[in-house]
């Protein structure tokens, strides 16, 4: 079912409530106002397969704004709402968007890059008309969303067909990609095979609560999110995360369903105990969580704390392939992603000949989803194997005797030092368990002799000064654990990590620095 059959079938039934604000939104009122888009953009001559776009923070008129995309076959693109105007000026050209939704936070930025894109001929903004925003582009209308859409029926369209997300890779490589998938011809009551995969696999259903701490432009929440709404269960919106209002929200709302990134776990675990055993958590089932590598120290911990209710997947917004597991396999296999359930999983080294297992290679798949990148042949190509069989993207991993994956790193991160391939995500992993850190990056820095070091970034605690003495405690703490090639030659200290609130590190601007000057970081 989507949120159209469940408004007839219980419309007062809450579809979604705002974390902060409170606002709740009935499956009526969310249906109304999708049906409402959706005559909007059909109006604005967008029919199926056509290209519209997002661009705004959590707020109540975000999930509307995809569920219009979904009964229209349209393709929508939701954007990181951290980018600046030309980064979202690159995606709005390269996607084809003739259509944006924005926020009122975000039109500043909005505006100025759709002066860049002259295909943008419609704005929506949600909060206001952005007079005072700036100087509105000629070719494109500026309009506040709510009184826009309030001119249309409420009732379905015509012509209803499934539409679906084309999200965009995070650009840690270059450019953003957008990962467009074949769009079947059928109504919306008939979703994508992933969604009864996953439906079954996380055991979502229709009384359930799932709590979304994350941005929903980001293809995990916003894919959880929806298989919520297609059961009929109530979604809590988090505007931004906290780690003491998430657990206030479990109890509050007697939580059974979330979905979270390892950075929030490890926020959440650096609470004073009081305040971690304040809330009662009992009503969580499942927690699940994916997007970055998590440390196992700190997997232990939320076992040890939350139970046997922990669920790991791994997967790219590519849709190559699929790898989970539940928190009894993973004790069995400490650190593992879980086995393969979607696609055929293959370890290769640069010679795209098969590693031992047990040894790191590149991860390929003999994909599960096809998929191409949108007006991207060149990277399509580069994404696949030289028969067109396989594809990848560019991370690294093993797999054990009993075919679990683990991750060791993305392959363009990988430091080569005295002739010895590094993965930096164990060190990471490792120093972001110290009490003192908030946050760790870890990558190869020039070294005349061995041609790369490690070299890590830290972001320390609050109160934490960023001193000698606490750069030495930390290789300290490190050569306690790891063999010494791995551990970093030197530590400096930054005010904030360049972490987008998906969990993604961008790791590049970090490392660009040390390597200004020279022509190629192979030394």
């Amino acid at each position: 079912m989507y949120a159209g059959e469940h408004a007839r079938a219980h419309p007062d039934r809450p579809a979604f409530v705002m974390a902060t604000s409170g606002v709740s939104v009935t499956y009526a009122e969310l249906d109304a106002r999708a049906n409402r888009l959706a005559h909007l953009l059909r109006a604005h001559g967008l029919q199926r397969l056509g290209h519209y776009s997002i661009f705004m923070e959590n707020n109540e008129r975000f999930i509307e704004a995809c569920g219009a995309g979904e009964r229209t076959g349209l393709y929508y693109t939701c954007i990181n709402s951290y980018l600046t105007a030309d980064e979202l000026a690159y995606i709005l050209q390269n996607s084809e968007s003739r259509l944006l939704v924005t926020s009122a936070a975000k039109l500043e930025v909005a505006l100025r890059a759709i002066a860049q894109c002259p295909a943008v001929t419609l704005c929506l903004v949600v909060g206001g008309d952005g007079a005072k925003a700036g100087p509105t582009p000629a070719h494109c209308r500026v309009v506040d969303y709510a009184t826009e859409i309030a001119r249309h029926p409420a009732t379905p369209i015509a012509d209803e067909r499934l539409g679906t997300p084309m999200l965009y890779s995070s650009g840690t490589t270059g450019r953003p990609k957008g990962v467009l998938r074949p769009l079947p011809d059928n109504p919306p009551s008939e979703p994508l095979p992933l969604f009864h995969f996953l439906n079954k696999l996380w055991r979502y259903r229709a009384d359930m609560v799932y709590l979304s701490p994350a941005p929903m432009y980001h293809s995990a929440p916003q894919a959880a999110v929806s298989l919520t709404l297609r059961n009929g269960g109530t979604v809590i919106v988090m505007e931004h995360f906290d780690p003491e209002q998430y657990l206030m929200l479990v109890e509050k709302h007697r939580v059974t369903h979330t979905q979270l990134v390892p950075t929030m776990f490890s926020r959440m675990l650096k609470l004073p105990e009081p305040v971690r055993r304040r809330y009662d958590l009992s009503s969580l089932e499942i927690a699940i969580h994916a997007a970055a590598p998590c440390p196992a120290q700190v997997k232990e911990q939320m076992i040890a704390w939350w139970g046997p209710i922990v669920h790991e997947y791994y997967g790219a917004t590519e849709g190559l392939g699929f790898t989970a597991c539940d928190t009894p396999e993973w004790l069995a296999h400490r650190g593992s992603v879980g086995k393969v359930m979607l696609g055929d999983l293959h370890i290769l080294d640069e010679d795209m000949k098969p590693v031992p297992k047990g040894q790191p290679g590149e991860i390929w798949f003999k994909t599960a989803s096809p998929f191409e990148y949108f007006n991207d042949p060149e990277r399509t190509q580069q994404a696949r194997s030289p028969d067109g069989t396989m594809s990848t993207v560019g991370d690294v991993g093993y797999v054990d005797d009993d075919g679990f994956l683990y991750l060791t790193d993305r392959s363009t991160f990988m430091i080569i030092s005295g002739g010895v391939n590094i993965y930096p995500q164990e060190c990471e992993n490792l120093l972001i368990t110290h009490p003192k850190v908030a946050d760790a990056a870890v990558f190869g820095v020039p070294n005349e002799d061995l041609g790369e070091e490690v070299k890590a970034v830290i972001q320390t605690m609050p109160g934490v000064p960023h001193s000698p003495e606490m750069a030495a405690e930390l290789v300290a703490f490190c050569r306690e654990h790891l063999a010494s090639i791995k551990c970093p030659r030197s530590i400096d200290f930054i005010d904030a990590m360049p972490r987008l609130p998906t969990g993604k590190l961008y790791k590049k601007p970090l490392r660009e620095k040390y390597w200004a000057g020279h022509r190629s970081r192979i030394v």
